[in-house]
């Protein structure tokens, strides 16, 4: 009104030059607190990275976060259109939800990758089988994240499976119909994402306020129980009095040739029983007597109750038989193709033994019989 700006605003203008007038108080970050945030997304998001690798069996890097404050218009005047909004809820440990944002071609990368393909099969509209893919490898990359962060937070946190849905920013959206937060301003984390040679791009993590500092604040008061439960966060009870140089912990006179507690032992100082605790070993240079280790021969008698005998002991443990007709390999592509009626060639010829397994053990060989209405084996080999 009188064009005099406050001291919590020209705080605020010095510690965050860009983000001046995004809010104040509560409704921001300081600088500790977008540290965290950024040190819990670069924790996260190397551990999804792991998970990522291991499910397209290619090299994946997620670059260091940037922090940064947003709202809806900034995030449809700066990212790729259509792009592929997918919601993690958080169910055990912390009360809130963040969202992934990629882009829709890295989406129909990474779904072709995953079933089977070179990355390159990206053609035509993005639909429900890519959505159910991307959240699935959704769902193990931010479960794994999730562990990391319960490392962090000291406490189980667990999340919902994650939504996907294809969002067109060219067209107005409620914003409240995706997520509640998105309606005002929010935190934006930002990595670059490269898998192999195929994605080299940007994906983002979008936290509410409030939820950024729930985390921040947990992982505040996890620190400071640390330091409280460990010795030298706690007051001592009652000062210790430090003992003249030579005088002993007791405070009774020392004898003459006893060591004091705590102090090295002169060589060639005689000792009195037993080392105490504390006591450091002798030094170098004092005789020792050294001696062979002497063993006692063994018998060469066997105990009375050893041998084959004793195998009546676990005649009645039960073991599972399996009997295994073949085997052969499908992409995840192959097996979502698959309808009634559909034939699965295995790889073992017609007449040929099947293989019998004993609690996965491969034991013996045997051909197929038919007893009464049941099917049978009958053994013809016994692997040795």
């Amino acid at each position: 009104m009188d064009g005099v700006m406050s001291q919590e605003e020209i705080n605020a203008l010095l510690n965050n030059p860009a983000d001046a007038g995004t809010g104040s108080g509560s409704d921001v970050l300081n600088d500790m607190e977008r540290d965290t945030i950024g040190e819990i997304g670069n924790i996260s998001m190397g551990t999804a990275a792991t998970t990522l690798f291991s499910l397209l069996n290619r090299k994946v890097d997620i670059s260091t976060p940037v922090v940064s404050y947003a709202n809806w218009s900034d995030i449809c005047d700066s990212y790729e259109r259509p792009c592929v909004f997918i919601k993690i809820a958080y169910t055990v440990g912390l009360d809130g939800s963040n969202i992934l944002v990629l882009k829709e071609n890295d989406v129909k990368i990474i779904t072709d990758l995953m079933m089977g393909g070179d990355g390159t099969n990206t053609g035509g509209e993005l639909g429900e089988l890519h959505l159910s893919a991307i959240s699935e490898a959704m769902n193990q990359m931010m479960g794994s994240a999730a562990t990391s962060l319960s490392s962090m937070l000291d406490k189980v946190i667990d999340i919902s499976p994650p939504q996907a849905d294809l969002i067109d920013l060219q067209q107005t959206i409620d914003e409240s119909s995706i997520d509640e937060f998105l309606a005002g301003e929010f935190i934006r984390i930002s990595f670059r994402l490269e898998i192999g040679d195929l994605i080299d791009s940007e994906i983002m993590q979008l936290y509410p306020i409030s939820f950024a500092k729930e985390m921040c604040q947990s992982i505040t008061r996890n620190m400071e129980d640390d330091a409280n439960s460990t010795p030298g966060g706690q007051p001592d009870s009652a000062p210790q009095q430090s003992q003249p140089m030579g005088q002993p912990a007791t405070g009774q006179p020392m004898m003459a040739g006893q060591p004091m507690m705590g102090q090295p032992m002169m060589a060639g100082q005689p000792m009195m029983g037993q080392p105490m605790m504390g006591e450091m070993p002798p030094m170098y240079g004092q005789q020792v007597n050294v001696q062979p280790a002497q063993f006692q021969a063994f018998a060469g008698n066997i105990p009375v109750n050893y041998g084959p005998e004793n195998i009546d002991l676990i005649m009645d443990v039960p073991l599972e038989v399996t009997v295994e007709l073949g085997r052969t390999s499908k992409s995840i592509k192959e097996i979502l193709d698959f309808t009634p009626g559909t034939i699965i060639e295995l790889n073992r010829i017609a007449g040929e033994p099947i293989d019998v397994l004993v609690n996965g053990k491969f034991v013996a060989k045997g051909e197929v019989v038919i007893i009464e209405e049941s099917y049978g084996i009958r053994i013809t080999e016994i692997i040795k």
